[in-house]
């Protein structure tokens, strides 16, 4: 048995883990199962507590986060069904001129990643790309790159995404700070990872310039709804979240006025984003004449997904409840304590190597989460400390996409490019996101 060398069982069960999911095959979901099981037979935890184990790490690690992923999700399609992407990402371009489009797409990906997921924001502002790269007689990857970094950025490092809400509910972390640190790391990392990066590596490359379109096709796009109203919209749950972590962390353990008690209901994350669906749904859809059968398709279709990330989760808190009850998480806090590493690079050291080796940031997030719980229970570090774990393991999660990322395939296919021309841009672009929030949250670690 292992349980005297908590060290070297993690790595072990992180091992097991990899193989399961890249020579196996395994489905994440299973994967994490069985290597919390694995992990709960080598450290020597008695077998008749090892199943109430899973059953309560399984629902201790959804109350908030399968409520919030759910209704983001819906948020999300209905803001896609809008056309509310494409309206954000023309107003962007119209506002800060075409030869400065670059710039305006890292601020469009930026804010459209907050309630569409990447990958589909990609396939709807494809189009619009392709007219730029005409337009201006340039290679796509001119202005893929810098939407590509604002989205991977926010889809990484800004709640309400999956992403950032799962580690943040693992490690007790306030989702205000995570949106204010988030934000303040990655808009850096958006900016020199998108545009600065595209106007340096593109020239470099040699890129073809797509043909001028034909006749069949057509490079306008509608404008369904108001650029005001999406913005309002996607802003709403973010300004009502950090406002209530902002006001609570001010009055401190002062008696609550009335007002403070609203702002913190309002504030709280489930009723924040709960209003903004609400109000999506209304004003996205209903007012726009979808009909209720169509809303709930709609919905239904979102939740598909959803499910997935949900059930992913909720594995990866079973292999830190493992940790915990095992003992072996206690244990590896002493001994990783004596070491001379901090918990932000421990954390960004931890999601670096599971998203390099198996390629999904999500289930990156989800197993570095579930590592550093138990190691971060007994320093009871501040909520801004601990926000700013979170923004290490997303740097780390974001780390060199490569060819066992989904994402880089559909980047590769996209943006018109070569599998060598995506890992000299977007893959050195993702390492560029990485170190800059790795660095970043140290930075902020030595001020706050």
């Amino acid at each position: 048995m292992l349980a005297d060398y908590p060290i070297v069982a993690v790595i072990v069960a992180v091992l097991f883990l990899l193989g399961l999911i890249l020579w196996l095959r395994f489905q994440a979901f299973v994967a994490l199962l069985v290597g919390a099981l694995f992990f709960a037979l080598i450290v020597g935890m008695p077998m008749g507590e090892i199943t109430d184990t899973v059953v309560q790490g399984m629902g201790s690690s959804l109350g908030l986060v399968s409520i919030l992923i759910g209704l983001g999700a819906i948020f999300g399609i209905l803001l896609e069904h809008s056309g509310g992407a494409q309206v954000l990402a023309r107003r962007m371009i119209s506002a800060f001129g075409e030869k400065r489009a670059p710039w305006a797409l890292v601020v469009a990906g930026f804010l459209i990643s907050i309630p569409v997921f990447l990958d589909v924001a990609l396939v709807i502002l494809a189009p619009l790309l392709l007219a730029l790269a005409r337009t201006q007689g340039k290679p796509m990857l001119a202005f893929g790159l810098p939407l590509l970094a604002g989205m991977a950025v926010t889809h990484a490092f800004v709640p309400p995404t999956p992403g950032p809400i799962i580690v943040a509910e693992a490690i007790g972390a306030d989702l205000g700070w995570v949106i204010l640190f988030g934000a303040i790391v990655g808009l850096p990392a958006a900016i020199i990872s998108g545009p600065m990066w595209a106007k340096w590596i593109v020239p470099r490359m040699n890129l073809a310039i797509p043909e001028p379109r034909n006749e069949e096709e057509s490079d306008e796009f509608a404008s369904p709804v108001s650029f005001r109203l999406v913005l309002a919209l996607i802003g709403l749950p973010i300004v009502l979240i950090v406002s209530s972590a902002v006001v609570n962390t001010v009055r401190g353990k002062a008696d609550p006025t009335i007002a403070h008690q609203w702002l913190s209901f309002l504030g709280h994350p489930i009723v924040a984003l709960l209003i903004a669906t609400l109000l999506a749904m209304w004003l996205l859809g209903t007012r726009r004449g979808v009909t209720r059968e169509e809303l709930m398709e709609l919905g239904t279709k979102a939740l598909g997904p959803a499910g997935v990330i949900i059930l992913v989760t909720g594995a990866g808190g079973v292999f830190k409840q493992v940790l915990v009850d095992s003992g072996a998480g206690e244990t590896l806090a002493r001994e990783m304590s004596n070491l001379a590493i901090g918990p932000i690079t421990l954390a960004w050291l931890l999601a670096t190597v599971v998203r390099v080796t198996q390629g999904s940031a999500t289930v990156s997030m989800i197993a570095a989460s579930a590592l550093m719980a138990p190691i971060l229970e007994p320093i009871a570090l501040s909520q801004a400390h601990l926000a700013l774990v979170v923004v290490a393991i997303a740097a780390g999660a974001t780390t060199l996409s490569h060819v066992n990322d989904s994402g880089f395939w559909l980047i590769s296919r996209y943006l018109r490019i070569t599998e060598k021309e995506t890992l000299r841009s977007w893959s050195v672009a993702t390492v560029i996101i990485s170190l800059i929030g790795w660095l970043g949250a140290l930075a902020l670690s030595a001020v706050v």
